[in-house]
């Protein structure tokens, strides 16, 4: 799996996101996986069922972004 941010990119990003260990509420198990499936629908212009399985399940990833968002 080619991620799309680098691991300094990342470093820099993930304090900043909820679910990170330290904030209330539930745990997200990957942010980074979240973030980079979402990166990836919004490169390639996709639906959210075309998202490949290595990002993960594509229902799943799609209700994150709702609440997210």
């Amino acid at each position: 799996m080619d991620y799309l941010l680098t691991d300094v990119q990342w470093a820099r990003l993930a304090p900043l996101l909820p679910g990170r260990v330290g904030t209330k509420g539930g745990r997200g198990q990957d942010n980074r996986r979240f973030v980079e499936a979402v990166l990836w629908l919004a490169r390639n212009g996709c639906r959210w069922r075309a998202l490949p399985a290595e990002w993960g399940n594509w229902h799943t990833t799609y209700t994150r972004f709702q609440r997210w968002t």
